[in-house]
């Protein structure tokens, strides 16, 4: 297995261009398998959850190329309606399948999800949605088979806004007869963009962005093109990065209106930030200031950002608060922090950082996606040598990260275990 080296004390400088959102492609790429024709999709990202879909497409049997960062997809010959197990297991987002399969095909049958542990993260509200919709379901031994000869319109409350849920019954209402009224859902801009995808692929749906959705079903729907947006969480991560090492960055091609709060919350540190559409500049303070923190969905404070700010405020002036809303179990990236020096108190959701004058590095493990971005912004930072393992995580969320920050001109190498036990050159 690879490590990432990271010799820390140096400043991020340079531009940087953001891809393509991992979190908007995933429920664009299941979307199509409701197409009827080629879709065209542009900024793709090249990471394992991607790939994991596409394997996931081929086994439907659907048409996969892709050129550089872009994807071609036809759905038009797909024969099963089952998602391998074993593909379920390595990313949560193949449950997204669940409802255009169902709406396309009446059937589908798919295994609890896996994914990153950061927490509960249930599938009930899709199953009530879907049963709300007309499908009978069955669930025996970890498999959930859904049948519906054509699904029907109807009013939905979720209890919780969450995005999987959200985007699930979108793409399950789009091919049902009637109107579907969806309630309490997520604002997030990953939702928007699947819903402007479908609706380039003649989906009719209004309020995408806002609480309520509304969605009238159409018989078919046809190939299209389609730009993803730019990845908010990446650009999140390269700004709170630059932060952290009193950097300055320029970062082209990102939605500086997708990540209000935490501009907000970097520039109460002492970060200064410009923005000219779709560009921001990022300055670092030479002393950061502590900013309290309180994730919540959008446009509140992103839980996926959590971690990384948790490291930044590590190395601030003063104690932070960092109240965690959305997942439970997303504080593991706390004892590898405090492995760095790191003086953390964590208590049920909320956790107690004391900044300190130095982190220092250390071989810690990455035991998420997030977390494992929280390790590198702490071994940037830090002094000394860090050595990250896990990087599978990581993979999973950010396209040749040791790349993007060795352009940044960040002290940084992925190299094979076995040569990691050696000193840096």
């Amino acid at each position: 297995m690879d490590v990432l080296e990271i010799r820390g004390g140096r400043p991020l400088e340079g531009t940087t261009r953001v891809y393509g959102a991992k979190n908007a492609a995933l429920p664009i790429l299941a979307a199509t398998v409701m197409t009827e024709g080629t879709c065209e999709l542009f900024e793709v990202p090249n990471l394992e959850d991607i790939h994991v879909m596409l394997d996931i497409l081929r086994h439907l049997g659907a048409g996969v190329k892709r050129l550089g960062q872009t994807l071609y997809i036809d759905a038009s010959h797909i024969t099963k309606t089952d998602v391998p197990l074993h593909l379920m297991r390595k990313m949560r987002s193949s449950i997204f399948l669940m409802g255009p399969l169902l709406a396309r095909f009446g059937e589908v049958t798919v295994s609890k999800p896996g994914g990153c542990v950061i927490g509960q993260r249930p599938i009930d509200y899709h199953l009530r949605g879907m049963r709300l919709l007309g499908a009978v379901i069955q669930e025996q031994h970890g498999t959930v088979n859904c049948v519906s000869n054509r699904l029907k319109g109807t009013s939905i409350t979720l209890d919780f806004p969450s995005v999987g849920a959200t985007e699930n019954l979108i793409m399950a209402a789009v091919l049902a007869d009637g109107e579907t009224v969806l309630e309490n859902v997520a604002r997030e801009p990953e939702v928007v963009d699947l819903a402007n995808f479908l609706k380039t692929c003649g989906a009719q749906i209004e309020g995408a962005g806002e609480d309520t959705i509304r969605i009238r079903g159409v018989h078919h729907l046809k190939g299209s093109t389609y730009r993803v947006i730019p990845d908010r969480i990446v650009t999140g991560t390269w700004m709170i990065a630059a932060a952290a090492t009193q950097g300055s960055i320029h970062i082209e091609g990102c939605e500086p209106l997708h990540l209000g709060a935490l501009i907000s919350k970097l520039r109460d540190a002492g970060t200064k930030i410009d923005i000219d559409g779709d560009q921001m500049w990022v300055r670092g303070p030479k002393q950061l200031k502590a900013a309290e923190i309180r994730t919540a969905p959008y446009p509140g404070f992103p839980t996926d950002l959590q971690a990384p700010m948790m490291a930044l405020m590590a190395a601030a002036h003063g104690s932070t608060f960092i109240r965690e809303d959305v997942f439970e179990a997303r504080f593991k990236h706390v004892g590898e922090l405090i492995r760095m020096g790191a003086d953390i108190r964590v208590d049920g959701r909320t956790s107690l950082i004391r900044g300190v004058e130095q982190l220092s590095g250390a071989e810690v493990e990455a035991t998420d996606l997030r977390g494992g971005a929280a390790l590198v912004v702490a071994g940037l930072l830090a002094e000394g040598t860090t050595k990250i393992h896990g990087l599978h995580h990581l993979d999973r969320g950010y396209q040749q990260l040791d790349t993007y920050l060795r352009d940044l001109q960040a002290d940084i190498r992925r190299v094979e275990s076995e040569e990691a036990g050696m000193s840096m050159p």
